[in-house]
């Protein structure tokens, strides 16, 4: 049985996490994957005491939803590549406190953003800066079991899955690992990317399920809400590709409706376009 995941701002933002996790499962979805982001809200997690995790714990587990992924973007404000002496500082303690927490919550996996820098300019420097910083933080990682999965961005310095073995070249670990999204691979016309998800297949933990617009030469592309069916995913096709290479990792829809009065009728929605495509490629969906 394939194992289907809603991503925390799909659901409503404002109610507790024993709200969400019920939400979830009466949306037929087996996990959730959190969101650490930039935001002091979000950021402020990482700091939540023993008392305040072990609640969190004692809420999932009685659910029967666990929290299988962190989507760790506060790396977006603080990123390692930053010619800030201090933001690179930060984003360290970022990367060591979200290692402990995801261990503490037997959380297997998280996804990091594959940025060097985003709100400064690109430049060699920070190229290196990130492979440093990436390099220091899966040593952390595996000392606790925990996998760093780096996602394939809306930014050109990690596109697709051939940027991301070139860091993996590098770093020679198996606590370094890809988290695809077919929308952001799909979206570059420079990717095939069917040929990416082949090259890049013994690496892959879980799946982003998105669509977006293309990137052109009259247009930056839309990474996020696109409503499936209208954007350039060719969600059949890949999942058939997946499915050939024996995939048989998690899948997560990614969504942003955490603000919608009409959520659940928009993740419904999302879900009778995507698993009637899952399953005439093979995959065995509840």
């Amino acid at each position: 049985m394939a194992q289907i995941g809603i991503y925390e701002k799909a659901l409503p933002k404002g109610i507790t996490w024993q709200e969400r996790f019920a939400l979830a499962k009466e949306l037929g979805f087996d996990f959730i994957e959190m969101s650490i982001d930039e935001t002091d809200e979000r950021l402020a997690r990482l700091d939540w005491s023993d008392e305040q995790l072990a609640q969190l714990r004692e809420d999932m587990f009685q659910s029967g939803v666990r929290i299988n992924s962190i989507c760790l973007s506060g790396h977006r404000r603080f990123p390692f590549g930053s010619s800030d002496h201090e933001k690179q500082q930060k984003a360290k303690e970022i990367m060591d406190k979200a290692v402990r927490f995801a261990h503490k919550l037997s959380i297997k996996v998280i996804q990091v953003a594959g940025y060097d820098v985003y709100y400064e300019e690109k430049s060699m420097t920070s190229r290196e800066a990130f492979i440093e910083g990436m390099k220091e933080s899966v040593k952390q990682a595996a000392n606790y079991g925990v996998i760093l999965s780096i996602e394939i961005m809306d930014d050109p310095f990690m596109n697709s899955i051939g940027k991301f073995l070139e860091i993996k070249r590098q770093i020679r670990s198996p606590y370094l690992q890809v988290y695809p999204d077919l929308g952001n691979l799909s979206a570059w016309p420079e990717n095939n990317p069917a040929v990416e998800l082949e090259e890049g297949i013994d690496c892959i933990t879980s799946i982003h399920l998105k669509d977006t617009y293309p990137v052109t030469e009259d247009s930056a592309g839309q990474f996020r809400d696109v409503p499936f069916g209208e954007g350039c995913v060719d969600f059949l096709g890949l999942l058939k590709n997946l499915k050939r290479l024996e995939y048989d990792g998690t899948f997560l829809i990614e969504m942003w409706s955490e603000k919608s009065a009409n959520f659940k009728e928009e993740i419904e929605a999302a879900k009778n376009y995507l698993y009637p495509k899952l399953r005439e490629a093979g995959y065995d969906v509840a």
